[in-house]
C-alpha cells in the first residue's frame, strides 16, 4: 500500500511539473549519469580498439616484409603524392589547367571531373542525409551502426542492464503517460504536449525564448522527426501545416485537428498546394489565430544538415520566426527514416531509447526584403538556421530520396561545369 501511494504521488508530481513547463531535477541527473557512462565506455572502446590495431599493425608489417618489393606502390598507404600526375590528384575544387589554346581539350582536362564524380558516388552529400548519423561513441543501443557489447564481459553487462531498464522500466512508464488520453485532452492546448513529452523523457533546452512566434506569424524549423512538433509545442502553441498521412500518423493528425485548426495537404496534388497557399495567407493575416508551424524541407533529414526550403511558406508578407533544432544522438537517434521504419515502429524505438535530448534556438524574426524573391528569402532563412544549429547548409531538394533528379537540376550542373572550362 505504501509503495502504491508513493508511486501515485511521484506520478502526479511528474505530470504536474511537466504541465507548468518545469524541468524535473531527475532528468538532469539522469542525463549527466548517462553522459558519464557513455564517456567511460568510449575510453574503454578506444583502449580495446587500440590493442586490436596494434596487433593488426604487427601482422601487416610482417606480411609486407615477407612479400618483398613486388607490390604496386600505387596501392601502398605511404606513397608520395608528388609521384602522382597532377590531373589524377584528389581535388575538391575544379582547378583546371588548360593549354594556352583554350579551344583544344585533351584527356587530362576531364580528370578533375572524373575525380569529383567518383567522390560523389562514394560519399555524396545528399544520400547520407537520409541514413542514421554516425556516432563518435556507442550509445549502448544495438540499433545503431556501432555495436560493441561483445568486446568485454563488463560492457556486455552494462548493455544488458540498460536493456532491462529501457524495456522494463522506462517503456511501461512512458506508455502509461502516453495512453492517459482523457486527462491529456482536457488541457491539450497548453499542457498536453508538455505531458506527452514525458512519454519520451525529453530534456529540452530552449535558447532566446524572447523570439517566440506570435499570432499571425509563421514559425519555420529544420525537420528531423514528427516529434519536432512536440519539442516546439512544449513552450508555445501552433497551428500545424504538413503532409497528409494515413495509418498511425494519420490518426494523430485527425486527433490534433479536433483541438485547433491545422492545415493538412497532399504535396503531390497541384490543387491542394494552391489551396494551402491561400489558407496560409488568410491565416497569417488573422492576428487572432495561433502562429503557423511549418517544416519547409518537406521531409525528415538526419539532423546533420538543412536541405532546400520550399518557397510556399515565404511567399506571404508576414513575419518569419526561424527555429533551429539540434538533437544529441548519444541518447538515441531521433531521425525517422520513413523508407525503413513505419511510424509505429519508430515510436517504439523512441520510447525505448535512453531519452530525447535537444537544444532549440529561437532566432530573431525575419521579413522579406524589397526586391527579394521568395526563393532568395527561403535560402537566407535556411542559412541562418544552419549556422545557428551547427548544421550543413545544402541547396539540394530533400524530395530527391523519393523522386528522380529533375532535368533542370542536371542542366544547371552542366552549365556550372561548362563555365569552368571556358
Amino acid at each position: 500500500m505504501l509503495y502504491s501511494v508513493a508511486f501515485v504521488i511521484f506520478f502526479v508530481s511528474y505530470l504536474g511539473l511537466a504541465s507548468v513547463g518545469h524541468r524535473f531535477i531527475l532528468h538532469q541527473l539522469y542525463v549527466k549519469r548517462l553522459i558519464r557512462l557513455l564517456n567511460t565506455d568510449r575510453r574503454n572502446q578506444a583502449i580495446s580498439n587500440g590493442s586490436d590495431s596494434d596487433r593488426l599493425s604487427i601482422q601487416t608489417d610482417s606480411s609486407i616484409a615477407s612479400s618483398g618489393s613486388d607490390n604496386d606502390s600505387a596501392f601502398d598507404d605511404d606513397y608520395d603524392m608528388m609521384d602522382v600526375p597532377f590531373a589524377f590528384r584528389p581535388s575538391k575544387t575544379l582547378n583546371l589547367e588548360l593549354e594556352k589554346n583554350k579551344h583544344r581539350l585533351n584527356l587530362s582536362t576531364i580528370m578533375d571531373f572524373v575525380s569529383l564524380s567518383i567522390q560523389a558516388i562514394v560519399d555524396d552529400t545528399v544520400t547520407k542525409r537520409f541514413n542514421a548519423e554516425e556516432l563518435k561513441c556507442w550509445n549502448l543501443l544495438t540499433r545503431t551502426n556501432k555495436i560493441h557489447h561483445y568486446h568485454s564481459l563488463r560492457l556486455a553487462s552494462i548493455w544488458l542492464i540498460g536493456l532491462c531498464v529501457r524495456y522494463l522500466i522506462l517503456f511501461p512508464f512512458r506508455m502509461m503517460i502516453a495512453l492517459n488520453q482523457t486527462f491529456r485532452l482536457l488541457l491539450s492546448l497548453y499542457y498536453g504536449f508538455r505531458m506527452l513529452s514525458r512519454a519520451f523523457s525529453m530534456v529540452i533546452t530552449y535558447h532566446d525564448s524572447k523570439n517566440l512566434a506570435k499570432s499571425g506569424g509563421t514559425c519555420v524549423a529544420n525537420h528531423t522527426s514528427p516529434i519536432d512538433v512536440i519539442v516546439l509545442h512544449c513552450n508555445n502553441a501552433y497551428a500545424l501545416v504538413g503532409q497528409k498521412h494515413s495509418g498511425v500518423l494519420g490518426f494523430f493528425q485527425t486527433a490534433l485537428s479536433k483541438a485547433t485548426s491545422h492545415i493538412w495537404f497532399d504535396r503531390f496534388e497541384v490543387k491542394d498546394r494552391t489551396q494551402v497557399s491561400k489558407r496560409l495567407r488568410d491565416h497569417s493575416n488573422d492576428k487572432t489565430k495561433l502562429p503557423i508551424l511549418v517544416f519547409p524541407e518537406g521531409t525528415c533529414i538526419n539532423n546533420s544538415a538543412v536541405m532546400m526550403f520550399k518557397k510556399g511558406s515565404f511567399e506571404t508578407d508576414g513575419i518569419i520566426y526561424p527555429v533551429a533544432i539540434k538533437y544529441d544522438g548519444r541518447f538515441g537517434d531521433p531521425f525517422w527514416n520513413s523508407n525503413k521504419y513505419g511510424y509505429a515502429k519508430y515510436l517504439l524505438m523512441m520510447m525505448t531509447s535512453w531519452a530525447v535530448v535537444c537544444d532549440v534556438w529561437f532566432l530573431p524574426p525575419m521579413t522579406r526584403q524589397d526586391n527579394e524573391t521568395a526563393i532568395e528569402f527561403a535560402s537566407r532563412v535556411k542559412a541562418e538556421i544552419a549556422k545557428k544549429g551547427g548544421l550543413v547548409d545544402l541547396e539540394w531538394d530533400g524530395q530527391l530520396k523519393r523522386q528522380k533528379v529533375k532535368p533542370e537540376m542536371l542542366k544547371q550542373q552542366q552549365y556550372k561545369f561548362s563555365r569552368e572550362i571556358e
